[in-house]
């Protein structure tokens, strides 16, 4: 019997399993900011989470962008507890929906360049005169094979 052993009856290691880490990630939110220190308190809320690597403040356009290891409801908690109405960011940029005018996705209130994120603005994948079109289009990769 060695000394480690004698030493393992009195102590005992347990070893603790590790937290998973959250995975990096970004975050947008609209929340209204109308002067220097909404914007300021908004920031500083958000800035001292752990696990957060960048803030962007957008009075502009009401955006804030958060990146970092965080939960984006935990975000959005942390937001709304400054006391002002925050919800996640609603749009998606213009050129990446296939119908950006149809009425469920248009909306006046939207940054410019901007509209709802909303499911029948995007093209049915299986519609035929989809795949008729993009069939001949710059982005298929067949195109000069099929010409």
């Amino acid at each position: 019997m060695g000394a480690l052993d004698f030493l393992s009856d009195y102590f005992s290691v347990t070893r603790t399993p590790r937290k998973k880490r959250k995975p990096m990630q970004t975050v947008e939110i609209k929340v209204k900011m109308d002067c220097d220190g909404c914007e300021r308190r908004v920031r500083n809320s958000v800035a001292n989470m752990k696990g957060v690597k960048q803030v962007e403040v957008n009075r502009k356009q009401s955006k804030v962008t958060v990146t970092g290891y965080v939960d984006r409801n935990r975000v959005l908690k942390k937001v709304q507890s400054t006391g002002k109405r925050a919800e996640f960011w609603p749009y998606i940029q213009y050129n990446l929906v296939a119908y950006p005018f149809i009425s469920q996705a248009y909306d006046k209130k939207a940054p410019s360049g901007y509209v709802k994120n909303t499911d029948l603005a995007l093209p049915n994948p299986n519609a035929p005169h989809e795949k008729l079109a993009t069939l001949f289009s710059d982005d298929n990769p067949n195109s000069c094979s099929i010409m």
